[in-house]
């Protein structure tokens, strides 16, 4: 698709909270938040002129590599929210890009999200193909206290649970989405630290695509105020998560 004539550099969209996305207590799922996260990502990406279709003609896809939230609120239901995105750096097959999630210009979230471009028939990354000069980067301007980071696994962690791959898990570009991964490891987290919103932070690590039948472990051990996750195909780590709780 071409450039929208109204596209800007930094990119906003409001979202109004529905019952669906939210937990018995009425706040928001942090899944559903960072579904929301990457619906206003992709957005931004479709108005600019590289939206998944436009690098689909490349056999190109952006694909994301690691996520970090800092969480002070939780939107609740009937709430509307402010999603606002821009790009921090897009160079090669990377990208880095900051978001923060407002209710009536309070901000609530803080997210740093770094991408990659893959290619979707080697399945390997690859340099961007389509142009993005006319987007402008913003190095300087940081959404969260802390950048992402690369987690430390430790191999003293415990096996909790193992499960296949199911077609549900699956995204468009044919592997598991990386909400999924979140989906099934906060499953594993005690209900009260959920529903009481204990949890200030989380950062993901996405490390190895996973397909249909694939079987995995789910391993995590818990040091102080922090509990890391860690996925596993054939004793290979493909996904972490490290929560940190505000108690």
């Amino acid at each position: 698709m071409p450039i929208a004539p109204d596209f800007q550099s930094v990119f906003s969209r409001d979202w109004e909270i529905n019952f669906m996305q939210c937990t018995p207590n009425g706040f928001l799922r942090y899944t559903e938040l960072c579904n929301l996260l990457q619906l206003t990502a992709a957005a931004h990406s479709e108005s600019g002129g590289f939206s998944f279709v436009d690098m689909q003609a490349f056999d190109q896809a952006w694909v994301l590599s690691r996520m970090r939230l800092e969480i002070s609120k939780l939107p609740k239901w009937k709430d509307v929210i402010t999603i606002k995105t821009w790009i921090n750096s897009l160079e090669n097959s990377r990208s880095v890009r900051a978001m923060e999630v407002t209710v009536n210009g309070e901000k609530y979230v803080g997210a740093e999200t770094f991408w990659a471009v893959f290619n979707t028939k080697t399945r390997r990354p690859e340099g961007m193909a389509l142009a993005h000069e006319h987007c402008e980067k913003y190095p300087d301007e940081r959404a969260t206290l802390l950048p992402f980071s690369k987690i430390d696994i430790d191999r003293n962690n415990e096996l909790v649970f193992e499960r296949k791959v199911v077609l549900s898990d699956l995204d468009i570009v044919n592997h598991v989405n990386n909400v999924k991964y979140l989906e099934w490891c906060l499953d594993l987290v005690d209900d009260n630290e959920i529903l009481n919103q204990r949890i200030s932070s989380f950062e993901m690590n996405f490390l190895k695509e996973l397909s249909l039948n694939d079987w995995v472990q789910i391993h995590t051990i818990k040091k102080d105020n922090k509990t890391v996750f860690s996925i596993t195909k054939d004793d290979k780590a493909v996904f972490a998560l490290e929560l940190e709780t505000n108690y």
